[in-house]
């Protein structure tokens, strides 16, 4: 089993952005630790991320032309707007799982609004980075 971990414009800033909102974790020891869990879990895990929205669309357009088990994302600011990337998830036929480090409904109003919401099974949010893992135990759930 293959879970795509799509992390999306500024999350490559992490540890360096906002700690009270995301924390000290980098983007790279979150990916660690998706990967840890992963081997446990006996599923493979690939991480990507980019700060240019066609390159997000691409990557999604390949995840489908591959056929990955299972999609996990964090669009950042473009989960709120973009409705490019919310079409080529819509393309894909597996499991998306929405993951978010801060309380996205407990921030500034236009954080609580998600176009990825009618197409993504769930949405986890609020939990630092432990969102991730919750996100990567969810996706494994939703495809055994």
């Amino acid at each position: 089993m293959k879970i795509l971990v799509l992390n999306g414009i500024n999350l490559n800033m992490f540890g360096k952005r906002d700690p009270t909102h995301y924390g000290t974790a980098t983007l790279e020891q979150i990916n660690g630790s998706l990967h840890t869990l992963a081997k446990e879990l006996a599923v493979e895990v690939e991480c990507y991320q980019t700060n240019i929205e066609g390159e997000m669309a691409e990557r999604i357009h390949a995840a489908h032309a591959e056929g990955v088990n299972a999609v996990l994302i964090n669009a950042g600011a473009w989960t709120h707007y973009s409705y490019g990337i919310r079409d080529a998830l819509a393309i894909l036929k597996c499991p998306i799982i929405e993951v978010h480090m801060s309380n996205i409904h407990a921030r500034e109003s236009f954080r609580h609004h998600s176009v990825f919401a009618e197409i993504v099974l769930g949405q986890i949010c609020g939990f630092g980075p432990e969102s991730y893992l919750l996100g990567l135990r969810a996706a494994v759930s939703a495809i055994m």
